[in-house]
């Protein structure tokens, strides 16, 4: 058995489009010793618009734009890629490789080309999987200096070595080898066949976004309990208190801890307020700090912020007769 790690560099990349410049990749044995490195130079038959992950102008690739002009066409290399990680004793690895695996996709289709058919790994993926974070997708710089490896940035073959070399550290942190971090892990690699593409997939994972939708509910929850005693109550009027005529908006945190929010609403009520939930039309901003959209939603529009801890002494209901 042997790993192929590889990494892919496009001269551009839009939806239905992503035109490769270079196909990097490093052929280790089981224990990391390197038996082929090499980055392939593809002419990408189109202009370069290189853009970092926000969409701005930032990668700067280490090669001579013109260099790419002299070398083949995609097809030209399709079987040596093909062959790379199609072979049947390899375990075919990349980092967020799925954009890479989408990159190969969407060449074959341009050319008219067979659907590509394996199997692969990601280390991200496995990152994140033993760090139990699936919020944050670290990129390969990152994870290298937390690992203590080093690599050029952005030269496909290097980055493909660099990439090997940061699992080669991961799994030694962990105990064991890739087919061990699966194992522990209980991780599912990504596969495409037919031109279709699946992503590697674990048992943290598929936790928790199980435990995120059972939040996301919890919350939807909250706030329709909070909204519909908004709804009954928001349009009594009410001649006398401090607050008659303004109107009160809660941060979502607030909003949310129900009954906590009922309560606040009901001193708001009793001192003559009404509670919108916009806090571009609210008179007074309510929450734990200052910061957030909201909170900039609302003083932008004129609101007055108050922290939690003062609000009691602003919703003090006038008695009656006063």
């Amino acid at each position: 058995m042997k790993y192929v790690f590889f990494d892919i560099e496009c001269a551009c990349v839009y939806k239905y489009t992503a035109k490769i410049c270079a196909f990097g990749y490093t052929v280790t044995d089981e224990n990391y010793n390197v038996l082929e490195k090499e980055d392939v130079l593809i002419n990408p038959k189109g202009k370069f618009h290189l853009t970092d992950r926000k969409g701005g102008d930032g990668i700067v690739l280490p090669y001579e734009y013109g260099e790419f002009k002299s070398r083949p066409v995609f097809p030209a290399v399709y079987k040596k890629i093909k062959s790379l990680l199609e072979d049947p004793d390899a375990i075919v690895l990349g980092h967020a490789t799925h954009n890479d695996v989408n990159y190969l996709n969407l060449e074959t289709k341009r050319y008219r080309l067979p659907s590509f058919r394996f199997c692969y790994h990601d280390t991200q993926f496995f990152y994140m999987n033993t760090e139990s974070d699936y919020t944050h997708q670290c990129g390969l710089g990152i994870m290298a200096e937390r690992l203590g490896v080093e690599f050029v940035p952005h030269r496909a073959a290097d980055d493909a070595y660099a990439t090997m070399r940061v699992c080669e550290a991961l799994c030694k942190r962990e105990g064991t080898d890739v087919k061990g971090l699966c194992e522990k892990y209980k991780i599912r690699c990504g596969k495409i066949s037919s031109y279709r593409i699946s992503q590697p997939d674990s048992e943290g994972l598929r936790d928790y976004y199980r435990k995120r939708d059972e939040e996301h509910k919890k919350r939807a929850a909250a706030r329709e309990t909070f909204f519909n005693y908004i709804n009954r109550n928001n349009y009594r009027k009410k001649r006398s208190g401090v607050n008659v005529g303004k109107r009160f908006c809660f941060s979502k945190e607030i909003e949310n801890n129900v009954p906590f929010s009922v309560e606040l609403a009901e001193k708001v009520f009793a001192s003559g307020g009404r509670y919108t939930s916009r806090p571009q039309d609210c008179d007074f901003y309510i929450a734990e700090g200052e910061g957030g959209k909201r909170y900039l939603n609302a003083v932008e529009n004129g609101a007055k912020f108050v922290p939690l801890e003062e609000f009691s002494a602003i919703a003090e209901s006038v008695p009656e007769g006063v």
